[in-house]
């Protein structure tokens, strides 16, 4: 499972629940540019450092993708840690992608495709990158296991710990039309949303789908 709280895979369950068909993830932006000319009426969303690379119609922000017109259509998200993780993991016999807005699907998800000791990948942690540890997705990781496992899992304590992580300062500090000042709120609210995210393969390319 690749877990990215702050914010791809916020903004990938906020832009199934716009109504966006599909979301196809790209590695590279020349990637996801490519892609978005694949796939009729297809929307390019995502990040490199943070900001919105040029020819992306939206940066990753949950808040602004929400409000835009999905219904039907594809999505092309390239982010520099979430997407990453999920082409990371492509040897996964299967492979979802998390967050804390789906985080009750997920660990149902996982209990119904009977996978008793799932691997979590925290994308935001980067060995060359010692400011970048991951705290965020780790304790969303955390949350997610607890739910499967059925243990103790206090859902206002994870929304303030990652709230209060370095990741989601740094995110909001890029403000602008990089970051919505409610995307943290967002990345926080603890299943907002009843579906988990499962990942199919399309070739080479991963496919994201709302998996009820």
């Amino acid at each position: 499972m690749a877990v990215d709280v702050i914010r791809a895979f916020t903004t990938a369950a906020c832009a199934l629940a716009a109504g966006a068909r599909q979301i196809v993830l790209a590695d590279t932006v020349a990637a996801a540019l490519r892609f978005g000319g694949e796939y009729d009426g297809a929307v390019v969303m995502g990040e490199e450092h943070g900001r919105r690379p040029d020819g992306f119609d939206y940066s990753n922000s949950p808040v602004l993708i929400a409000d835009a017109d999905l219904e039907g259509r594809t999505v092309v998200q390239r982010t520099s840690a979430g997407t990453q993780g999920v082409y990371a993991a492509r040897a996964a016999p299967a492979l979802w992608c998390a967050s804390l807005v789906c985080a009750s699907a997920t660990a149902a998800a996982l209990c119904g495709a009977g996978s008793s000791e799932p691997t979590y990948v925290i994308t935001g942690r980067f060995v060359d990158r010692p400011d970048l540890t991951g705290d965020d997705d780790l304790l969303t990781a955390q949350f997610i296991e607890a739910r499967r496992t059925g243990a103790p899992a206090d859902a206002a304590a994870v929304a303030a710990a990652v709230a209060a992580t370095h990741e989601a300062a740094r995110t909001l500090a890029l403000g602008g039309t990089d970051a919505h000042p409610d995307d943290i709120a967002v990345c926080t609210d603890v299943d907002r949303f009843d579906f988990a995210m499962r990942v199919s393969w399309d070739g080479d390319r991963p496919v994201v789908r709302a998996e009820r």
